[in-house]
């Protein structure tokens, strides 16, 4: 099992789920696993927090964090993983296993959190092996981790994935693809929770991982502040009008998450925006 220091870095992300026993039994497989923190994006039911599923995680019903949007919920995050099957959908994401993605988290929070810093890794979706492997190393020990369950009607939407870095894909019968929510959560977080590697051989011990020197990488806020950035200058200077604002929104979410910036790179191009915007506003025409 992890930590509870461990777990406390893992937020377990619904997104509308409709029904209220879906929720409670979401709860109640957290707290199965030693996960606390649960985040409910726009519920469609009001009466979610009385769902009499939540067996023995009635409390942690009540310190659910409620938000409208899902960029709301995963702001403080540094990886965001999606969850779903891949029956109807062809996601740009990268698409891990579950076994993998897991083994991957595990070893991501394996090392203490550091507490003079904030930031974590930063993922992209579309690096080698090697370079998942680098951006989920245990050395990267400020991650934090969320883990997003769409709608049990219609999971997550391509909107909703553009705010993730990964899918992880559990495999089911082809019969059957689709997973009941709770079920869902209840397989993530065993796999996620379950140490395959015996304690007392130190030779079958978790896989090391290659290791990131000193590059620190911006949270979900900070990618969006940019994005936000990039939106306003395409529109001063005609590239994109605000009818196309939402699907422009939508690819650079995704596009960001493919660059994973660090945190000095994040710096050099918002300066860069900014300085375009500046110099559009003197009406100079030079950009």
């Amino acid at each position: 099992m992890l930590t509870p220091a461990q777990a406390g870095r893992v937020d377990i992300v619904l997104v509308s789920p409709r029904n209220p026993l879906n929720i409670g039994a979401a709860a109640r497989a957290m707290a199965n696993f030693g996960f606390s923190r649960l985040s409910i994006v726009a519920p469609f039911a009001q009466n979610w927090m009385e769902a009499k599923s939540a067996v023995g995680a009635p409390d942690l019903l009540r310190e659910a964090k409620v938000y409208e949007t899902l960029a709301e919920a995963v702001a403080h995050c540094t990886l965001v993983f999606g969850t779903g099957s891949l029956d109807r959908r062809r996601p740009v994401q990268a698409i891990l296993g579950l076994p993998e993605a897991a083994a991957q988290i595990r070893a991501t929070l394996a090392a203490p959190e550091n507490p003079s810093s904030t930031k974590g890794p930063g993922f992209s979706p579309y690096t080698s092996r090697v370079g998942l492997d680098r951006a989920l190393a245990p050395e990267a020990n400020s991650a934090r981790i969320a883990l997003i369950f769409g709608s049990e009607k219609h999971g997550l939407t391509s909107d909703d994935l553009s705010w993730c870095h990964a899918l992880i894909a559990i495999d089911t019968c082809e019969a059957q693809p689709s997973m009941n929510l709770g079920q869902a959560v209840a397989v993530c977080l065993y796999e996620i929770s379950r140490n395959p590697y015996p304690s007392d051989s130190s030779a079958r011990q978790q896989p090391a991982h290659p290791k990131i020197k000193g590059a620190e990488h911006p949270d979900t806020a900070q990618l969006d502040r940019l994005a936000s950035l990039v939106e306003e200058t395409m529109e001063a200077v005609n590239y994109s009008t605000r009818g196309m604002r939402s699907a422009n929104g939508e690819a650079l979410r995704v596009l960001l998450r493919r660059l994973m910036p660090n945190e000095a790179d994040l710096r050099r191009m918002m300066g860069l925006f900014r300085r375009i915007l500046w110099q559009l506003g003197r009406g100079s025409g030079k950009v």
